[in-house]
């Protein structure tokens, strides 16, 4: 058996200064500097994530962080308003409304969500649970 004495995820990006920017700024979230040339972003329950760059990056194709918010549709007018699109998917198996959000949670099945991209082409979340 593995005796871990932490777990943490982490996630490539394109332009380090452009992931500090947006983490921080845009979506308000506690980022700093770490070795090499990496991030460091710390999550509100206290866990962190590594942010690393990568000369040929791939954006995920799967969502990488969710973040949990208590107003799913203020969450959204707010990121728009910053210029993040949230209406990246255009799918009937997952049908979302004018503001990008799946509502989920009237149609009980999940989470009312909204997913949109980092500035290197990751997928993120907010969602309402």
């Amino acid at each position: 058996m593995v005796t871990s004495l932490d777990v943490f995820s982490g996630f490539s990006v394109n332009d380090i200064a452009a992931a500090k920017a947006f983490y921080g700024e845009t979506l308000g979230l506690t980022i700093s500097d770490g070795a090499m040339g990496n991030l460091d972003l710390e999550l509100p329950s206290g866990g962190h994530v590594f942010i690393y760059p990568k000369g040929d990056h791939e954006p995920a194709s799967f969502t990488i962080l969710n973040l949990v918010v208590e107003d799913i549709d203020a969450a959204v007018d707010d990121l728009n308003a910053k210029g993040v699109k949230t209406t990246i998917y255009d799918d009937p198996n997952l049908p979302t409304d004018e503001k990008g959000i799946a509502r989920g949670r009237a149609a009980n099945r999940g989470p009312d969500i909204a997913w949109f991209r980092d500035p290197a082409g990751n997928v993120l979340s907010v969602l309402q649970d």
